[in-house]
């Protein structure tokens, strides 16, 4: 019995998973500034106190880690207290400084986008916006 030939392969086989993911991480790159950042150092912060909150939520209860995160509640006033002073340092410093620069991110795109028209384009139609109107057209309208 003879068997049909093996089709002739038209190319390199398709990349494999680890491939694909390898290639998306490099084109991370590519991505808008503030992408870029929420990737690279923002998701570091964002699971460090992720990490944290988890830790304190088994260890001191959900509703006291939330309290300690947030500042309602003092860390001292907890127990243990060795996991709670780190998650109260980073509520206190390091959520706001990720809301900030995320926010800081977005309106210097936004400015920057804006910032697109030279100079003289500005002053040109300033000094159009500037002129007194037309007098109006004496029309026989009736």
């Amino acid at each position: 019995m003879s068997s049909a030939p093996a089709p002739l392969s038209d190319g390199p086989p398709p990349p494999g998973r680890r491939q694909r993911l390898r290639a998306r991480w490099a084109d991370r790159h590519a991505l808008p500034r503030f992408g870029f950042w929420l990737l690279s150092r923002g998701a570091a912060v964002l699971a460090v106190c992720a990490a944290l909150y988890v830790l304190n939520g088994f260890l001191i209860g959900w509703g006291d880690a939330y309290d300690v995160l947030i500042g309602i509640t003092s860390p001292a006033t907890v127990r243990p207290q060795w996991c709670a002073w780190p998650l109260s340092l980073t509520g206190w410093a390091a959520v706001p400084a990720v809301i900030g620069a995320a926010a800081g991110y977005v309106i210097t795109e936004q400015i920057q986008a804006h910032h697109a028209r030279e100079l003289n384009d500005v002053l040109d139609e300033l000094r159009r916006l500037a002129e007194p109107p037309p007098p109006p057209s004496s029309g026989s309208g009736a």
